[in-house]
């Protein structure tokens, strides 16, 4: 899965090495585009990466006009991040890129195989988010005694 998830990216990204942008950076925008009004935070876990990182990230991706941050009436510390308009038509060419790539990648495969093989992965990602739950709260139940 590995392999096949490295070559996916590489293919995409030699699709959309003309937007500018490095490959952090078109996913960050990925997420934000199915996620707006998140916190910072939030998308430096769904990015798995540190949140001075994805400060850093949405810098970037604010000085290019793409995203803004908006404060959150919820907390004053805190900033909910969102996609400009100049933001949206690229992620639609981001979408229509993706599409390509999932396309070679399938290539070959029924349409029986293609919803066989997506709903696999699907149990997988759902038993490894359940299994990786039950460990967080595990972890918190041992640290609260």
């Amino acid at each position: 899965m590995k392999d096949v998830t490295r070559l996916m990216r590489r293919n995409f990204m030699r699709r959309a090495h003309d937007f500018g942008l490095t490959q952090a950076q078109m996913q960050a925008l990925a997420y934000l585009a199915r996620n707006e009004g998140i916190r910072q935070v939030t998308l430096a876990e769904m990015l798995e990466i540190q949140p001075i990182t994805t400060a850093r990230l949405i810098d970037k991706l604010e000085e290019q006009g793409l995203v803004e941050r908006r404060p959150d009436p919820s907390d004053r510390r805190a900033v909910l991040l969102y996609l400009t308009e100049r933001a949206g038509a690229l992620i639609d060419r981001i979408w229509v890129h993706a599409a390509k790539t999932r396309e070679e990648a399938l290539a070959g495969l029924s349409p029986e195989t293609q919803e066989i093989l997506v709903t696999a992965l699907g149990q997988m990602y759902d038993n490894l988010t359940r299994a990786e739950q039950a460990q967080s709260q595990t972890e918190t139940a041992s640290a609260d005694k």
